[in-house]
């Protein structure tokens, strides 16, 4: 799968994600956007998953409009060794991940 990490993860996250085509809203020079237009441009690129820690970001977007998944890691920081507590769970429910659709990981 392909997936854009927010601005908000920390790059090194990715090399935990084996398996999967990650890429970063800064390395794609999308730092800065606005959820809506870093949605739509993750689309137009081909990313499956845009995953944040922005719990808000479902409540905030009309998700069934993208085809792209967005996965919420639930988590007290985004802290790089916070985070990789929940990869395994991460890597396990991606495949669940439906486009137009927000899912929970922690």
């Amino acid at each position: 799968m392909r997936v854009l990490f927010d601005e908000c993860l920390p790059a090194r996250l990715a090399r935990d994600l084996v398996g999967h085509d990650v890429s970063t809203a800064p390395k794609m020079g999308w730092a800065g956007l606005k959820n809506g237009a870093l949605l739509t441009r993750a689309v137009a690129a081909g990313f499956d998953i845009f995953l944040t820690v922005d719990k808000n970001l479902p409540k905030q977007q009309k998700l069934e409009g993208y085809a792209i998944s967005v996965v919420v890691l639930r988590c007290s920081t985004n802290d790089i060794a916070d985070l990789r507590k929940l990869v395994p769970g991460l890597l396990t429910h991606l495949p669940e991940a439906k486009k137009g659709e927000a899912l929970i990981v922690g």
